[in-house]
């Protein structure tokens, strides 16, 4: 009996929330746009240690 109900439940389509995958793709691509700028900042440390070394 829970087994079947377990397969409608799985079986029901989802509406597609476009808001909230506006939201995440958003957070997403900022939080990629912070790790690439951190990543520049730290291959110019390196850079610099390497000309003052």
């Amino acid at each position: 009996m829970e087994n079947n109900n377990l397969d409608k439940k799985y079986c029901k389509k989802k509406k597609f929330d476009f808001k909230c995958k506006k939201e995440n793709a958003i957070n997403s691509l900022f939080e990629v746009e912070h790790f690439l700028c951190n990543l520049k900042k730290v291959c110019n440390t390196v850079g610099l240690y390497k000309i003052l070394r």
